[in-house]
C-alpha cells in the first residue's frame, strides 16, 4: 500500500507540478450526470517541461490510496518518456478517485460506489475541464479496473458522442476478473475490518501505527495506513470515506472485465503488469492471461500484452520502480 520513494532526482531537471486545489480553483458544480449536479474530482498535474504537451496519461491509484502516492513514479516516467522521445511531451494527471484523498469530501458523487461510477467520474472530470480525452490510462490495483471500465464505457457510448477511446491501458497488478475471497490471503479484508473497528477520531498517527503493528500488521503497511490520516481542527481523521471505500472494494472483487481482454477494442492496447511476488494471481488466471496474450488477433481487434515485474510485490511503484519503468517506457504509447 505504498511508501514514499526516496529516489533522488537530478537537480538539473525541473518538474512542473500543479494541483486542482492549488493552481486552479476548487471544484465547482457542473457536469453531465443525468439530473444530478456533480463536482469534479481532485487531481494533480505533473509535467517534465513547460513545452506544449502532446499527450496525456491519467494515473489512477488503488484502494485507500490517492494520486499523491504516484507523484514520484509519475515524475520518473514523464522524465524517461521525454528522454526517449523529446518531441512527445507528456502530461500526467494524477486523479483522486471518489471517496479517496482530496475527493473524499466532494459533494454529488452519490452511490452506488462502484467501478462504473468511479470511471464515470473520470469522464466527467475530462468534460468539466474541457480537456482532450486521455491517450493512456494507468491504473494500479482497484484503479486498474476503473481504467478497464472507462474504456468499456467509452466504447459503448456511455460518455456521449464526444468521448474518444484511449489508445492504451496499463493495468498494474490488478486481476481483471472476479476475485473470490478464497483466492487471496484476506489481508485487505483484515485491514478494512480493523479500520472499521477504530474510533472515528484517531488519537494520533503514531498511535495508529503502533496499534496496527500490535495487531500483527507489518511496519511498512501500518505506516502507509497512517499516511492516510489528516488533521481536522484538533482531531485526526481519515483522508478517505471508509464505508464507501469498502463498497468500492466489493465492486472491485465482483466485477469482471475478461470480455474486454478476450475481445479488445480496435485501436486499444491493454498491457497487464503482474508483480512477480504478488499473491493475487491464481494459476488459472495466469493461464488465461498467457493464452490471451498469444492469441492471434484480427485487424479489427486491439492487443493484449502481459508483463512480469521481477522482485516486486503488489506495490509495484514502490517495490521496484526502476523495473516498472524498464517495462513501461519501451512499450508506452508513441503518438504518430
Amino acid at each position: 500500500m505504498g511508501r514514499v520513494l526516496s529516489t533522488a532526482f537530478s537537480k538539473s531537471r525541473h518538474f512542473f507540478y500543479a494541483s486542482s486545489n492549488l493552481r486552479w480553483s476548487s471544484p465547482t458544480p457542473l457536469l453531465h450526470g443525468g439530473s444530478r449536479t456533480l463536482e469534479t474530482l481532485a487531481y494533480d498535474v505533473i509535467r517534465a517541461s513547460e513545452k506544449p504537451f502532446a499527450s496525456t496519461a491519467f494515473v489512477l491509484h488503488g484502494l485507500l490510496g490517492s494520486g499523491r502516492n504516484w507523484r514520484t513514479f509519475s515524475r520518473l516516467l514523464a522524465s524517461e518518456l521525454q528522454k526517449t522521445s523529446p518531441s512527445d511531451d507528456w502530461r500526467m494527471v494524477l486523479v483522486d478517485l471518489r471517496n479517496h484523498g482530496r475527493s473524499a469530501g466532494t459533494k454529488g458523487l452519490d452511490p452506488p460506489h462502484d467501478m462504473v461510477n468511479a470511471a464515470r467520474d473520470v469522464a466527467n472530470l475530462v468534460k468539466h475541464c474541457k480537456w482532450e480525452w486521455p491517450d493512456v490510462l494507468i491504473g494500479h490495483s482497484m484503479g486498474g479496473k476503473v481504467a478497464l471500465d472507462f474504456a468499456a464505457s467509452c466504447a459503448r457510448g456511455d460518455y456521449g458522442e464526444s468521448a474518444i477511446l484511449p489508445k492504451q491501458l496499463w493495468v498494474l497488478d490488478s486481476v481483471p476478473g472476479k476475485v473470490n475471497s478464497d483466492e487471496s490471503d484476506g489481508e485487505v479484508e483484515k485491514v478494512l475490518n480493523t479500520l472499521r473497528g477504530l474510533p472515528t477520531s484517531i488519537p494520533s498517527r503514531k498511535w495508529l501505527v503502533d496499534h496496527m503493528i500490535g495487531l500483527g500488521f507489518s511496519k511498512s503497511l501500518s505506516e502507509w495506513i497512517g499516511s492516510n490520516l489528516k488533521k481536522s481542527g484538533d482531531e485526526v481523521t481519515w483522508a478517505f470515506n471508509l464505508q464507501a471505500a469498502i463498497d468500492m472494494f466489493n465492486s472491485y472483487r465482483e466485477t469482471s472485465y475478461w470480455h474486454l481482454l478476450e475481445h479488445p477494442l480496435n485501436g486499444l492496447e491493454i498491457a497487464i503488469v503482474r508483480a512477480e511476488n504478488s499473491d493475487r494471481w491464481h494459476p488459472h488466471v495466469l493461464e488465461e492471461l498467457e493464452s490471451l496474450s498469444k492469441r492471434e488477433r484480427t485487424a479489427e481487434e486491439g492487443k493484449v500484452s502481459v508483463h512480469v515485474l521481477p522482485k516486486s510485490g503488489h506495490w509495484v511503484h514502490v517495490d521496484n520502480p526502476k523495473g516498472l519503468l524498464e517495462i513501461m517506457v519501451p512499450n508506452f504509447l508513441r503518438k504518430a
